[in-house]
C-alpha cells in the first residue's frame, strides 16, 4: 500500500510541476502580447504627432528585453 501511495504522490507532484510550467508559459505569452500592444500604441501615437519617440524606444527596448529573456515565441502567436 505504501508503494502505491508513494507513486500517487510522485505522479501528483509531476502533475503540479507540469501545471506550473504551463501557467508560467501562458503568463510569459501574455506579458509579451501586452508589451507588443504598448509598442504598437506608442508607435501609432508617435506617427500621428501625439507621441514621444522616447516612449516608442522604451517600449521597443521592453519587447527586446522580454524576447532576450524568454525567446520570441510571443511574436509568432
Amino acid at each position: 500500500m505504501a508503494g502505491f501511495l508513494d507513486r500517487a504522490k510522485e505522479q501528483a507532484q509531476r502533475g503540479l510541476a507540469q501545471g506550473k510550467q504551463k501557467y508560467d508559459e501562458v503568463q510569459t505569452q501574455r506579458t509579451g502580447a501586452d508589451l507588443l500592444k504598448k509598442l504598437g500604441a506608442a508607435y501609432y501615437a508617435e506617427r500621428h504627432g501625439s507621441g514621444d519617440p522616447a516612449a516608442t524606444q522604451r517600449a521597443l527596448a521592453a519587447v527586446e528585453a522580454h524576447a532576450a529573456t524568454h525567446g520570441d515565441g510571443f511574436l509568432h502567436g
